[in-house]
Order: C-alpha cells, then sequence, then structure tokens
C-alpha cells in the first residue's frame, strides 16, 4: 500500500526530473508487479521502459510536425498497380531507407499526377518514424526562405540547419524558372548535402530541360551531376491519376 505521503513525494520528484509517464503509470505498474511478482528492479525495468516509449513515441510526432509536410500521405495509401513501372520496380528497395544511411539522392521525374509527391512525402513520413530528422519543403519556398535569409544576413544560419537534416524532400522542382541569383543560392544549398546526406527531388522535367529553370547551362550541368552522382533515378511518366479521378467523378 503506497501512502499519501509516499505518492506526493513521488509526484513532486518525478515533476522535477520530468518524468510524466512514470508519475501517471506508477501505481498500476507497482499493482502489475505485484500480481506477477517481479523483483524490485523488474518493476523499476517496467516503469523505465513505458517511459522511455512514451518519449520516443512523442519525439517522433514532433519530428513529424517540425518537417513541415503539407499532407500525410502514406505508402500503404499507393495504388500500386497504378504506379509507372519503374516506381513499382524500386519502391520496394527504396522504403527500406538505405539510402539515407549511404547519404544518396532520389529524384523522381515525370509528368504530373503519377505520384511523386505522395511517394517523397511517403518515403518522409516513414523516415521520421525511424528516427530520422526530416525537412520537406517545395523549391519555390526554399528560395523564398534562402533569399530572406540572405538579405537578413543569418544565410549561414539557414545553411547549417539545413545540412543536419537527414532527409531533404524538395517538392516541385521545375514549376518556376530561376534568376541567376536564385540559380545560385539553390545550387550552392543543394551541394551542402550532397554525398552525405540524402535528398529528394520531383520534377516534371527531364534533366535535359534542367536548363530552362536554371538558364546557366554550366551551372545545369554542375548541378545534375552532383544530385545524380550514385543517386536513384525513377522514371515517373505515366497516367495522371488526378486525370483519372477527375473523370471518373466526371462519369460520376
Amino acid at each position: 500500500m503506497i501512502t499519501r505521503d509516499i505518492k506526493q513525494q513521488i509526484d513532486q520528484f518525478s515533476r522535477e526530473l520530468r518524468l510524466p509517464t512514470f508519475r501517471r503509470e506508477f501505481e498500476s505498474v507497482a499493482m502489475d508487479a505485484a500480481h506477477d511478482k517481479l523483483s524490485y528492479e523488474d518493476f523499476l525495468l517496467r516503469l523505465m521502459e513505458r517511459e522511455l516509449a512514451v518519449r520516443v513515441e512523442n519525439r517522433r510526432k514532433a519530428q513529424m510536425r517540425q518537417a513541415g509536410f503539407i499532407q500525410y500521405k502514406y505508402l500503404h495509401d499507393l495504388n500500386r498497380e497504378e504506379l509507372p513501372e519503374d516506381a513499382v520496380a524500386k519502391l520496394p528497395l527504396l522504403e527500406r531507407l538505405d539510402f539515407i544511411k549511404t547519404g544518396q539522392n532520389i529524384i523522381f521525374s515525370g509528368n504530373p499526377g503519377t505520384g511523386k509527391s505522395h511517394i517523397a512525402t511517403a518515403l518522409g513520413i516513414l523516415a521520421c518514424q525511424q528516427g530520422y530528422r526530416v525537412l520537406f519543403t517545395t523549391v519555390p519556398r526554399l528560395l523564398t526562405q534562402l533569399r530572406e535569409s540572405r538579405s537578413q544576413r543569418y544565410l549561414r544560419t539557414v545553411e547549417n540547419r539545413f545540412e543536419k537534416f537527414d532527409l531533404v524532400i524538395c517538392d516541385e522542382f521545375g514549376y518556376i524558372s530561376f534568376d541567376k541569383e536564385g540559380a545560385e543560392l539553390l545550387f550552392s544549398h543543394l551541394s551542402l548535402r550532397c554525398g552525405r546526406k540524402s535528398t529528394i527531388i520531383t520534377t516534371n522535367l527531364s534533366f535535359d530541360r534542367w536548363k530552362e529553370i536554371f538558364g546557366d547551362p554550366v551551372l545545369t550541368a554542375a548541378m545534375v551531376d552532383r544530385l545524380t552522382h550514385k543517386a536513384y533515378i525513377v522514371n515517373m511518366n505515366g497516367k495522371s491519376f488526378r486525370v483519372k479521378e477527375t473523370r471518373q467523378m466526371m462519369e460520376k
């Protein structure tokens, strides 16, 4: 029987030590331990396991929020039979997330509506769930952030933070063209990660058309060379899911 005085002390100490799960569950765990005739060491271990499990789960939820996903899209929501053939072949390998451990990039390239952003987001969410630090951004949003940080003179701070993410997902690459400053900022920023940390790019343009958005053919060649070195290139050309869904809606 736990006395009121002991309960108050446990409550006070657990608050000071920031052990909320310990505080909430020590009584129920103590009762279960008594029922199972556990030793004091086993009781303490069980209570610590619960505290750790909750902390790990809360950390993962925080990483999901901080990643900045526009939508939550998961791998189990994909209709793999309708994905482009190359995606069907490579997805089982990519979802193992070994590319993050080896610092390799992925480039999903193809026409709109074929699942590029969905797969990229789903891989990012899976990475968060496995404890990796992830950032999701669109290229236009990233460029705006870089321009603002340069004008306010904290570009290096942004670069340092950008380098530390285990995985960065740059969506909508190729939807807008860049001026010279924007192209140079994006090149230098993405180059920081090449060969060390993983980046996922989704684009509706083939590599031979990247010069249309960068303007400078030399810069374009350097960007393609760095991003594609030992990268997974996934051909996402195929039938648009959105067009199909719109057609089905109209038929109804």
